[in-house]
């Protein structure tokens, strides 16, 4: 079936820093890519560098950016000028026609009205291929900008190699360790005027292969014919192997044949689901969201000379063996992106899960947001369930269990020197039982997540049969308990005495709370809803407090930020109560009520927000996107299941809302979803 005609690379693209509709960017790439190729439109705006009503272009960009509060490293800017060739952005933007332009994940064709020339790209895993169409009397120019600190290029006449590194970068830590991007352009030697090259600097020309220091640096190829083609190859390596990876990849193929191995490649992921729907728009929407899934973590690992897999490592600045991928934040996407791969993408999660143990050997810590080097962006370390989800449902093998739950004990119980790695907080909790409000920040949160790695390291340790630390374990996962005020029914922050910050309000978002109030953060306790529903007297008691989460206002205040975020925004305008669907701490709670039996209240809220919440357009999602996470949870709840608890082989039963579904080899039907019983809940 071809269902990369429903996908739509502009979902959630109309976004800002006050308000996100999914904060995504229409990417065109392969699944997983090392790079990804998307219009910029303004690089002034910084992260937000592609508007959907632009009717202006700077060029195709190639990025790794994985969300705009990350930012982008490795970047190159790519498009076709004439006459004399601008050398900033204000000199090289034109007007562009958007509707004339062909966005899919396989192929990318621009078009640039001031040199009267349209740009047509196809990607590989690593790089991709150029048509340029000129249709100017004027001298054209095939363009490439650069934005880093220190960056190189060079063109050899004879071979037509255009050559060069960038050392753009989002991080102090790459950029002292001089991280390079390198990069091979191919051009036909007949294509080029090789004695007319400008390569300059803020409009001052430069000797060619001279290192540039500055803002950024540009290279105008002449082309003399109306219709070239160029292939560009990168490497995290060396030049040689930007070269090797070119030759793999690019070397004697056409443009043709690039776009149709892309095709192919995303319509074989895009068939790991088929599905039927009531509506066109339901089925553009799964799809665009299924393309989603697909795009994150980017590999960066790449093939040496006799095929084994090495990567470059910023924790050691040097080469390694072994695969690598980054660009993941997994307090986001360990709910439903990771237990999505573990049914439809099951050797990619073991090569994944691979490459993060790489991480751990490298760096002595396992990743939490990587983005090339670790970022610590969010708190806690929620890779704990994506190993543990891996290994229970025999994604990996007990030796490669073994090294991660070495690490997940490591920073279980250990303080990094680095706050980027590790838990935050663990001192606390490991003698406290808790993360006191006196150390950290967000220690309802560290609590909260803490005690549910406690329970991943459970889980790995009981089915390798070690019953001294699977014991010990389980016991520490009760710890949430801890900070359960019977008397409001949130989780509080206490002191390091055991007294319970005097100023609460349930409404106030931060300090204590990770991106939220205690409305939203309060019943993360995936591991546990039973114990949690005890702590409210009951099922029915803990099943009305899930009532009043639907039914109190969407209020929020804003003290603790000293200023309002976009996710408070979105939850206000969404409307579902304090169920902040645009963030991914409310994920799970429509689904809690169908863990207990009331089937009909998930079965409305989730269908409700599916409707509501959800399109293939530019304004498709509720909130940040991030990284495939809110597109897996619309997955899910289209197919009428939910991982309620990632690092167990269940799931939740929701509404099914296709009319029918084919995951991988097993038909799945409405029947078949209304017989599963007791208590809605099924293992894979």
């Amino acid at each position: 079936m071809d269902y990369l005609k429903y996908v739509n690379i502009k979902q959630g693209t109309k976004s800002s820093a006050r308000f996100s509709h999914g904060n995504t960017l229409p990417l065109t790439c392969l699944p997983f890519a090392m790079n990804n190729f998307t219009v910029q439109t303004n690089g002034d705006n910084k992260p937000w560098f592609y508007d959907p009503d632009a009717k202006w272009i700077e060029g195709i960009r190639l990025t790794h950016q994985p969300s705009p509060w990350i930012s982008d490293y490795g970047s190159i800017l790519f498009c076709l000028q004439s006459n004399i060739p601008g050398t900033d952005l204000r000199g090289i933007w034109s007007g562009f026609d958007k509707n004339k332009a062909i966005m899919t994940p396989y192929r990318l064709s621009v078009n640039f009205k001031k040199s009267n020339s349209q740009m047509d790209l196809a990607p590989t895993k690593r790089g991709a291929i150029f048509n340029m169409h000129f249709m100017d009397v004027r001298q054209s120019y095939f363009s490439l900008m650069l934005f880093g600190i220190k960056d190189y290029i060079t063109y050899d006449e004879k071979s037509g190699w255009l050559t060069g590194y960038t050392t753009h970068a989002h991080s102090k830590d790459l950029e002292e360790k001089e991280f390079k991007t390198f990069f091979a352009v191919k051009f036909k030697t007949d294509d080029v005027d090789s004695k007319n090259i400008l390569i300059s600097q803020k409009k001052h020309e430069l000797e060619l292969s001279n290192v540039a220091k500055g803002d950024y640096i540009s290279i105008h190829i002449p082309i003399i014919n109306k219709q070239a083609t160029c292939s560009l190859s990168t490497s995290y390596i060396s030049l040689e192997q930007a070269k090797l990876n070119h030759k793999r990849e690019l070397e004697g193929k056409a443009f043709e044949e690039i776009e149709e191995i892309a095709y192919e490649e995303w319509n074989e992921k895009l068939n790991r689901i088929q599905v039927t729907t009531e509506t066109l728009d339901e089925m553009k929407t799964f799809y665009t969201c299924l393309y989603r899934c697909f795009v994150f973590p980017h590999v960066c690992h790449e093939y040496d000379l006799e095929e084994k897999p090495i990567h470059y490592s910023p924790f050691e600045n040097k080469v390694l063996p072994g695969v690598r991928y980054t660009d993941m934040g997994f307090w986001d996407t360990f709910r439903t992106l990771f237990p999505l791969f573990s049914i439809i993408a099951k050797d990619e999660y073991t090569d994944m899960v691979t490459g993060f143990i790489n991480d751990y050997k490298a760096s002595g810590w396992l990743p939490r947001w990587t983005t090339m080097t670790e970022t610590g962006t969010m708190p806690s370390t929620l890779i704990d369930p994506v190993i543990a989800d891996a290994y229970i449902k025999d994604i990996i093998d007990d030796k490669t269990a073994q090294i991660a739950l070495e690490a997940m004990i490591k920073h279980a119980n250990v303080k990094s020197k680095d706050p980027k790695f590790g838990r935050s907080g663990v001192e606390d909790y490991v003698k406290l039982g808790y993360v006191s409000y006196e150390n950290e920040k967000e220690s309802v949160n560290l609590t909260i997540d803490a005690a549910y790695g406690d329970y991943c390291i459970y889980l790995i340790a009981n089915k390798l049969g070690m019953n001294d630390i699977s014991d010990k374990y389980l016991k520490r996962s009760k710890n949430y308990i801890n900070l359960f005020d019977k008397q409001s029914g949130f989780m509080r922050a206490k002191d390091s005495k055991g007294q319970f910050r005097p100023d609460f309000n349930m409404f106030n978002w931060g300090r204590d709370y990770t991106e939220g109030s205690a409305w939203q953060n309060s019943f993360g306790v995936h591991h546990d809803f039973e114990g949690l529903a005890e702590l409210y007297g009951g099922k029915e008691e803990f099943l009305e407090k899930m009532n009043l989460i639907f039914e109190t206002p969407p209020l929020y205040y804003a003290d603790f930020y000293n200023r309002e975020i976009h996710e408070m925004t979105e939850m206000a305008l969404a409307d579902f109560g304090q169920c902040a669907i645009s963030n991914q701490p409310s994920f799970h709670l429509p689904y809690i009520f169908a863990y207990f039996n009331n089937q009909e209240k998930t079965d409305y809220w989730v269908k409700k927000i599916c409707k509501e919440a959800f399109s293939y357009t530019k304004e498709g999602f509720p909130g940040d996107e991030d990284n495939g996470s809110m597109s897996a949870w619309y997955i899910f709840s289209m197919l009428g299941l939910f991982p309620i608890c990632p690092g167990k082989a269940e799931y939740v039963k929701g509404p099914m809302q296709v009319k029918s579904a084919k995951i991988l080899s097993k038909k799945w039907s409405n029947s078949t979803f209304n017989n599963l019983i007791p208590h809605q809940v099924f293992k894979e």
